[in-house]
């Protein structure tokens, strides 16, 4: 942190009588970054997350990631959420249905959001420094995979990291998937 961030300065970042728009969500995350000195961080592991607010409407989350970090598809179960790229790289892309993935990468200084009724992945390159904030705060997160040929949603919690989804990525990227008739 550039300076001991107080509670009542990220409670007055977050204050809002209402949960937010994934764009304000995004400008929240930019906004928050400005209390953090990424030299300071403790750079050691695999990466870590932690929470930098939780109130009634928003929450938000510093990702330092020293590895490669996938996250697999994974829903929000209804919170929108914005991200701010404070170093290195992120790619963000929804679960594509009837055409090929479209993955978008993000760098430092970028931020991007995504809808509460969305089904995403991000995958962040080792390295990587972002911030999340969720509107409403998260009460759990749904987890995709294919088991026996089907897509199926398994519930965790929401501060937890959530797993990788090769199955599911495989089948996207397969050349069955991608030959599937399309309706217009």
């Amino acid at each position: 942190m550039t300076h001991p961030v107080t509670p009542a300065e990220l409670a007055a970042l977050a204050a809002s009588d209402r949960p937010f728009l994934p764009a304000e969500c995004a400008d929240l995350a930019r906004r928050a970054s400005a209390f953090v000195d990424t030299g300071a961080l403790d750079r050691t592991g695999p990466g870590s997350y932690l929470l930098l607010w939780r109130d009634e409407n928003s929450e938000a989350w510093l990702n330092t990631w020293w590895e490669s970090r996938d996250t697999g598809y994974h829903d929000h179960q209804g919170s929108c959420v914005g991200v701010y790229v404070l170093e290195g790289t992120a790619t963000q892309e929804g679960l594509p249905i009837g055409r090929p993935r479209q993955p978008r990468r993000y760098r430092a200084g970028e931020s991007f959001s995504f809808p509460g009724s969305g089904i995403h992945r991000m995958d962040h390159d080792a390295g990587a420094v972002t911030i999340h904030v969720y509107s409403p705060p998260l009460r759990t997160i749904g987890h995709y995979e294919i088991i026996d040929g089907e897509l199926h949603r398994t519930p965790g919690a929401a501060d937890e990291g959530s797993p990788v989804s090769p199955r599911l990525l495989r089948a996207l990227d397969s050349d069955v998937y991608s030959a599937a008739p399309r309706s217009s």
